[in-house]
């Protein structure tokens, strides 16, 4: 186990270099001039010196290859630059942000996990019935419909039309502290949107291993040696049919990623959704480049954890293979 994480974590060094270089060319590349996105009105009346002396203060007069070198440089020693836009160190502004969302996408990770693994076993237990293709048509439905209008759909039917949930935001529009009963409260809509968005993958993998693992000559004779319903279905299939829906936590991290962001934007969630528009309008390099880093991190330790839980659980798999 050790040496696989060795290995990934030399893997990912080149990758988060090749990542933040690119996004540093992208965003040389692009029409937004960040010098007028920093000044704001204000570079409507300025002269031409004045905006190229603002430039220079902000160091985009250079190629973008020494800005991502002096970026990159400094990183490794901890400092990722100044906001542009945020007006802030980048750390400080990832810092203020990152836990909220890292709260909303565990909550909505645990309970599309646990939603889709209840639903998947009970449509693989009696295939073909209706139940089974109501779950099965719920979930395509859900796996066609973006996040986005889950999103507006849930704020119109919850907080407009019922009047049960807050629209957004993370307390209470006349509370002056952020208590957890506000915060748990304004969590449900965006948590439970965002869940939903991943609900179908989990139960629809669910269902085809546990239906699968139900069929073979093992779960097969357990049952004719009078072995109960209960200890086949958990005892058995359940565990044999999880084992495809592992491989699903690391390639789910980049779609809950990017929903978080759309949910969050819908939702005024504090996270770092509005840090990421704003960086990427902006051509706020430092910020945009840490903000890229941090979501690669995230996929490149999903895609650890996945091989790492499979190797655990699956006795046919070792970790010297991987």
């Amino acid at each position: 186990m050790a040496r696989l994480a060795g290995r990934r974590l030399l893997f990912a060094a080149p990758v988060l270099l090749v990542v933040t270089f690119g996004v540093f060319a992208i965003a040389a590349a692009s029409p937004f001039d960040p010098v007028k996105a920093y000044a704001g009105t204000a570079a409507l009346g300025a002269d031409a010196e004045t905006l190229a002396r603002l430039r220079e203060n902000l160091g985009v007069d250079q190629p973008f290859t020494s800005r991502w070198w002096h970026w990159a440089t400094a990183a490794v020693t901890g400092d990722l630059g100044h906001s542009s836009v945020m007006r802030q160190p980048v750390a400080q502004v990832i810092g203020e942000r990152l836990a909220w969302s890292t709260l909303l996408c565990a909550v909505a990770f645990a309970v599309a996990v646990l939603a889709g693994t209840v639903l998947g076993v009970l449509a693989a237990r009696r295939p073909g019935s209706p139940l089974d293709r109501a779950v099965t048509a719920l979930a395509y439905s859900l796996e066609a419909a973006p996040v986005f209008w889950l999103a507006l759909l849930a704020v119109w039917l919850f907080a407009l039309h019922l009047g049960v949930l807050p629209a957004g935001g993370l307390t209470d529009t006349a509370s002056e502290q952020v208590t957890a009963a506000q915060v748990a409260r304004h969590l449900v809509l965006p948590a439970g949107v965002l869940a939903i968005s991943q609900l179908p993958w989990f139960l629809l993998y669910v269902r085809q291993g546990v239906g699968d693992a139900l069929a073979e000559d093992p779960v097969r004779g357990a049952r004719a040696r009078g072995v109960s319903e209960r200890t086949v279905l958990l005892g058995h299939a359940l565990r044999s049919g999880l084992l495809p829906v592992l491989t699903l936590v690391g390639s789910r991290v980049p779609e809950l990623i990017t929903g978080a962001l759309l949910v969050e934007s819908v939702f005024s969630w504090p996270g770092i959704a509005a840090a990421t528009v704003q960086a990427a309008t902006a051509v706020d390099f430092p910020l945009l480049a840490a903000l890229t880093t941090l979501a690669t991190a995230a996929v490149l330790a999903g895609n650890l954890l996945a091989d790492l839980l499979y190797g655990l659980f699956d006795p046919r798999v070792t970790f010297d293979d991987m």
